[in-house]
């Protein structure tokens, strides 16, 4: 089962998760709970109990590109519109806002010295020609 670290201004603050026979669970972490940090969204609100989801929550699908982003990042990353969870792994590591999810285990690339985008990827195409 794929696992994702969820940050908030690049602090971890939970776990997403698919679950066995489907779905997802998102769960903060004991620390983040203890400390009564702020919650990823006012649908989720800061607790000890996970949250789970027969897909995957609305508020983490809110986070993936529409549109033209989401067609440019389906090619150029080889993945399935159809595969939200693999699309949050990929793209959601520099969202707008706050939040940040990463792969858990970290892939090499989301060492603090990668970018987690392949070199010339959908950023570039995003970002354009370099000047």
């Amino acid at each position: 089962m794929r696992r994702a670290s969820v940050r908030l201004d690049g602090e971890v603050v939970g776990l997403l998760s698919e679950r066995e026979g489907g779905g997802t669970r998102f769960s903060y972490t004991d620390a983040w709970v203890a400390r009564g940090g702020a919650p990823i969204s006012l649908t989720m609100p800061t607790r000890a109990e996970p949250y789970d989801h027969p897909g995957i929550a609305p508020f983490f699908l809110n986070l993936l590109p529409e549109g033209w982003l989401l067609e440019l990042s389906v090619s150029r990353l080889k993945l399935s519109r159809d595969d939200p969870f693999a699309l949050l792994l990929s793209v959601c590591r520099d969202c707008v806002g706050a939040v940040e999810i990463f792969p858990d285990p970290p892939a090499h690339s989301d060492l603090p010295d990668g970018t987690g985008l392949p070199k010339g990827g959908v950023a570039s195409d995003v970002q354009g020609p370099e000047s």
